[in-house]
């Protein structure tokens, strides 16, 4: 798959029935020019790969989702829970921010990620629409209901948003230890149903997925999850934690995005 000329992402059939006049995408890693451990739609302008190949790759992930270059926004995540709104380009250097959310027709919003969940939201009726990058420590710390939070200050109401959680790593595969178990039941004892145990003494298989629905669901919006592993499915997806198992040099990494249509 690696080698076609187009992006191929995934779609959520919730968003395209529930968010008439938004087009979204969870992108692969096919359809890009990169090579070797960034084949081939690496769109990670952190990574060490050519920048040149990595701005054709987010160059096609533009034209799939029908605006121009600049206008695929993505922040400069840093695992935090804020949340920026962008109504134009960037002017300069990407700020530090792990969620944008926007108003504006040909603003496409994304998450950039490699195990971490990439959350699109949207509330076609207000025209507003959100992207958050949603790894542990962002869901923990309140990036999703700081999302749904600024897109109401656009004017979404929080009954009409949909959000859903694109491909990330599963709980088969995301491992912890006993530190990371304590810090999420020291603040909800109720968090213990997303942990099971592990093979290593002490240590947790971590439902992140789940974990990240049900914040959203409490929240009061709509949502679901794609039920894709990043980690297993390698074909399709850069994965941070397989990267590390292997010590590999570095990782893709794949975008999510969501735009309003004009």
């Amino acid at each position: 798959m690696l080698d076609q000329t187009k992006p191929d992402p995934v779609q959520s059939d919730l968003l395209a029935r529930r968010a008439p006049g938004t087009r979204h995408g969870y992108f692969t890693r096919a359809g890009g020019v990169s090579g070797g451990i960034y084949g081939s739609l690496n769109i990670g302008t952190g990574s060490a790969d050519d920048q040149k190949l990595v701005r054709e790759n987010r160059g096609r992930v533009a034209r799939w989702m029908g605006v121009d270059a600049d206008r695929l926004m993505t922040a400069h995540q840093v695992h935090s829970p804020d949340v920026l709104v962008v109504r134009e380009p960037f002017p300069g250097e990407r700020p530090k921010a792990d969620a944008l959310v926007t108003d504006r027709p040909g603003i496409a919003v994304a998450a950039s990620t490699a195990d971490c969940g990439p959350v699109l939201f949207a509330d076609p009726a207000a025209g507003v629409v959100g992207a958050a990058h949603a790894g542990w420590k962002g869901a923990f710390t309140g990036v999703l209901e700081n999302t749904i939070a600024a897109m109401e200050r656009l004017g979404a109401s929080r009954g009409s948003i949909v959000a859903v959680l694109g491909p990330s790593i599963s709980s088969a595969n995301y491992e912890v230890g006993p530190e990371f178990v304590e810090r999420f039941v020291a603040a909800d004892d109720a968090n213990q149903r997303y942990f099971t145990p592990s093979s290593a003494p002490g240590h947790a298989m971590f439902d992140l997925n789940r974990y990240t629905v049900d914040r959203l669901l409490a929240a009061g919006v709509e949502a679901e999850m794609l039920d894709r592993c990043t980690y297993a499915e390698e074909d399709l997806f850069f994965s941070y934690r397989r990267t590390t198992h292997r010590n590999e040099p570095d990782y893709g990494r794949q975008i999510s995005a969501i735009v309003l249509e004009a």
